[in-house]
């Protein structure tokens, strides 16, 4: 029987092992997914900094040709008062240059507070630019990183594949048809170790006539609290294969002792 939980626990480590490598398969493309989309989130961004700044920018043309303009008609009205004779069209002269002053006085207060903006969103710009090349050379640096990692874990998920297959063929098909079926309810983890009276799955004290079977290690035992298949993980006729899983599994952590 012992030689049976054995091949169980070889078992249940390849499982593990297989689990943990998909999980870094899959983590490498969200790290990647999770920065393009800081990348067109920035480059989105940018591209509306960028509109505002050439809207602000042909704001800011209009208001100098506006000012321009009044400057014109400002001479024209001046070289006008010298050709006026009457006192009545002198003075409406006077208050038409009069306005036209105010008018680019206002003028030009709205073309230097648009200067002010302009220069802003320019600066905002120029530091979302840089934000957005420091992003990029990390997304494409990362993304070759995890493309290399990618292959190395399908080399690594392919080597488990076999190794699981021998292990597959070996194990007692009875017992085997015990252990996919716990695998399949019980999150994937079918076995677990007992040290010190508790399951180290579900951390429950096993009832003492039974850790007294499990300790004799002639028949197939399971927790009556989480029903998984259990060993008394203190025995040295497991120590060797706890060893050479090399513990990666979660369902072995506490193994050491």
């Amino acid at each position: 029987m012992k030689e049976k939980i054995k091949q169980l626990i070889q078992l249940q480590d390849y499982d593990n092992k297989i689990k943990e490598v998909m999980k870094k398969k899959s983590d490498g493309p969200l790290k990647i997914q999770k920065l393009k989309e800081e990348l067109d989130w920035l480059e989105m961004k940018f591209r509306e900094e960028s509109q505002k700044l050439d809207s602000l920018r042909k704001e800011n043309r209009e208001l100098d040709r506006a000012i321009q303009d009044i400057e014109n008609k400002v001479k024209k009205s001046n070289i006008k008062l010298t050709s006026i004779k009457s006192n009545k069209e002198y003075t409406a002269a006077l208050k038409e240059i009069e306005d036209l002053k105010k008018n680019k006085l206002m003028t030009e207060d709205k073309a230097l507070e648009l200067m002010e903006m302009t220069e802003e969103i320019e600066q905002r710009c120029l530091e979302s630019k840089k934000k957005w090349t420091k992003i990029k050379k990390k997304f494409e640096e990362d993304k070759h990183e995890i493309e290399e990692e990618d292959i190395k874990l399908d080399a690594e998920l392919e080597s488990l594949e076999t190794e699981k297959a021998k292990c597959l063929q070996a194990t007692d098909q009875e017992m085997l048809k015990k252990y996919l079926f716990l695998m399949e309810r019980k999150s994937g983890l079918a076995i677990s170790s007992v040290i010190k009276g508790v399951c180290q799955a579900c951390h429950m004290g096993i009832p003492p006539q039974k850790f007294n079977e499990l300790i004799k290690g002639n028949t197939l035992l399971t927790c009556p609290y989480c029903h998984r298949i259990i060993f008394w993980g203190e025995e040295i006729h497991y120590q060797e294969v706890l060893n050479n899983v090399g513990l990666s599994g979660y369902c072995f952590n506490s193994y050491r002792l």
